[in-house]
């Protein structure tokens, strides 16, 4: 039967020289894989396609007359596609003319797209406002990519092409602790999902919802022990809230909706699993994108009455309280703030929270905890009631249980987590402070806090201003990297902070002013910074500066997303303190007393490394030179790193 559709030619070869005789080429005729031949002075065109297994014909060569595939030796001629000894499994052939020494290639005009399984989906998930994607394309998620590839052709989708797939995890998670929101992390089948793994526990843990898109085997061969075939389902039990095998009969776009919203409201983990032939089946006729309208409920939940009776009366009684701010708050901090005005009160922050306060906001405390200051001890320690509002009372940051405490969250599960509190309040953190406010009502009777405030923070500065003395020959001090960082970093920066000394010194000597930060907060993870500060860019765009602060342990782990920096002209700034050692490590041996042992660090030089991906890179062995350095950091345009080379001992 004669195909009534147009033939469209294509120039698959520009040159015919550029195919000698006697081999063989893989070409593409608009989305078709083409195995093109120069076989006895003629050039033929065949699907590139084995029909054994599929192989790449391209691939093959010809050996005594006959085209061979390179997978498993099925042979074809060269030029008819027909297999010796008379057997009916051939290969389709293609036109192929010649014009001014080029080569060109008849294929039919391809069908108009039909929506598939992964459009319906990938188009749900746009229009429930994930439009952020850090992955990897491979063999077992070809379909989905290609439903992403065109959202982003509409605009509607940024997909970001990752080295590790355990940075696009990073990337995803950095992304909902900044915005609340979800990103997606992409991988195939098997070893790219389980190199996410890492990535989804760090947002599940700090509350960050994000939704993870894996390839699977098809499903035929599920449980066969295939290539790359893991139980994804299974192996992501424990960290996916939902959790989900895409299914041929599944109600597609119901599933991804069910998804999402499962990550924006219980602020978690959500994965879904594409078998490889469910990604390009056709969608049912009838079958359309949702959209979260009338969908989700607005989140300005009230506490109950009792609480708040329970917990005004506590604070009408206090001359000193003290307002703790944990990660959890980080959307309410400005309201937090008025409140604490209202009350005279010192704030401080916990690790994750640092930043909530400006340090020289004449009320801020600092942060309490391992990582933190005197100043937010001591009025931790002299206060008379603690208000403490989304914190998790980790033994990092070490709340007292000793004070009377009024804790307010919105995840009654967090409430009372590991010891009781005087008040709980189960409720959005906003809207019970509204509440708070109309049942005071004037009657606050605090102590004005402010002179003590200021008093604590010089004694602090102090401190800072003798540790800063010290120096030795064997770097640069950390306390005089930070010191230079409050000097020179953007008010408005985004800060994605690693793992180890670097960071308990961030906490530390760090003060921030209207910066955010970002961090590995209950998982720890070590190589955090580099790939949060990718997601974080993704965020805020050119809007804000973003920068980095990781040690040469952490950056190691992700050094090569340095390139997708480049190839995305993130222009993320990264400072990296390079000691030659996991020190935080070794610190820990020796308070257990136990030996040194496998701590020290073969590095690369970062900055010439920086350097061969494209990036500028500068290393600083002397103090003298920091300032200059890092002036030059923050006024290149493009993404940048600093190279500091630091004594492990000054810290």
């Amino acid at each position: 039967m004669t195909s009534s559709k147009k033939t469209v030619w294509h120039k698959v070869l520009d040159n015919k020289k550029e195919l000698p005789e006697g081999r063989v080429k893989t070409v593409t005729a608009d989305h078709k894989g083409i195995c093109l031949t120069h076989f006895e002075g003629k050039f033929s065109a065949l699907d590139n396609r084995c029909p054994h297994q599929g192989g790449p014909l391209g691939e093959g060569s010809i050996e005594n007359g006959m085209l061979r595939c390179p997978w498993h030796g099925w042979d074809f001629h060269p030029c008819t596609g027909l297999p010796p000894g008379g057997y009916d499994d051939g290969i389709e052939t293609f036109e192929v003319k010649e014009e001014d020494n080029a080569i060109y290639v008849g294929v039919e005009e391809e069908d108009a797209h039909e929506a598939t399984v992964s459009d319906i989906m990938a188009e749900t998930m746009v229009n429930w406002g994930v439009t952020k994607v850090f992955g990897m394309v491979g063999h077992s998620n070809l379909g989905f990519a290609d439903a992403m590839k065109r959202q982003e052709e509409k605009g509607n989708l940024n997909f970001y092409g990752i080295r590790h797939e355990g940075a696009a995890a990073f990337a995803a998670s950095a992304y909902g602790k900044l915005t609340g929101k979800p990103a997606a992390c992409f991988s195939i089948a098997g070893p790219g999902a389980t190199n996410m793994y890492t990535g989804m526990w760090d947002a599940k843990v700090d509350r960050a919802p994000l939704l993870a898109l894996t390839g699977q085997v098809a499903t035929q061969v599920v449980g066969t022990g295939n290539f790359q075939e893991v139980d994804l389902v299974r192996g992501f039990s424990t960290v996916a809230e939902f959790n989900q095998r895409v299914q041929s009969d599944s109600k597609h776009a119901e599933l991804m909706s069910l998804a999402v919203k499962s990550a924006i409201l219980k602020r978690d983990v959500s994965h879904l699993t594409f078998p490889d032939e469910v990604q390009e089946r056709l969608a049912k006729p009838n079958e359309k994108a949702q959209t979260p309208d009338k969908r989700i409920t607005a989140m300005e939940i009230a506490p109950p009455k009792e609480a708040v009776n329970d917990a005004v009366e506590l604070i009408k009684k206090s001359k000193r309280p003290v307002i703790v701010m944990g990660h959890g708050a980080r959307a309410h901090k400005k309201a937090i703030v008025e409140f604490a005005e209202r009350l005279n009160a010192t704030v401080v922050t916990t690790f994750k929270g640092k930043g909530l306060i400006a340090d020289n906001h004449r009320l801020g405390g600092g942060v309490l905890g391992r990582s933190g200051t005197p100043i937010a001890s001591w009025f931790m320690n002299e206060s008379d009631l603690l208000l403490v509002f989304g914190a998790s009372f980790s033994n990092h940051t070490g709340i007292t249980p000793k004070k009377p405490i009024i804790q307010v969250d919105f995840d009654p599960m967090a409430l009372s987590k590991f010891h009781k509190v005087e008040v709980a309040v189960w409720g959005e953190i906003s809207r019970t402070l509204e509440i708070f406010e109309e049942e005071l009502n004037g009657n606050i009777n605090t102590l004005d806090q402010t002179p003590e405030i200021a008093e604590r923070w010089k004694i602090w500065k102090e401190e800072k201003a003798k540790r800063l003395l010290e120096t030795s020959n064997n770097g640069i001090s950390s306390i005089a990297v930070f010191e230079t960082m409050n000097k020179l970093t953007p008010e408005n920066a985004v800060m994605c902070v690693d793992v180890g000394n670097n960071a308990y010194s961030f906490g530390r000597y760090f003060e921030p002013t209207n910066q955010d930060f970002l961090m590995s907060g209950y998982l720890g993870s070590i190589g955090f910074a580099l790939p949060a500060a990718i997601g974080a860019w993704t965020a805020v765009g050119d809007s804000r500066p973003v920068v980095a602060v990781a040690g040469d342990g952490g950056l190691c782990q992700y050094l090569a997303e340095i390139t997708t920096l480049v190839k995305y002209n993130m222009p993320v700034k990264l400072i990296v303190l390079n000691n030659h050692e996991l020190g935080k490590i070794s610190k820990e041996q020796r308070a257990g007393e136990f030996d040194v042992w496998k701590t020290s660090l073969s590095n690369p030089n970062f900055a010439e490394f920086a350097q061969s991906c494209g990036a500028w890179g500068k290393r600083v062995e002397n103090q003298d030179d920091l300032e200059s350095s890092m002036k030059a950091l923050y006024n290149e345009k493009g993404p940048a790193v600093l190279e500091v080379l630091t004594d492990v001992n000054l810290i």
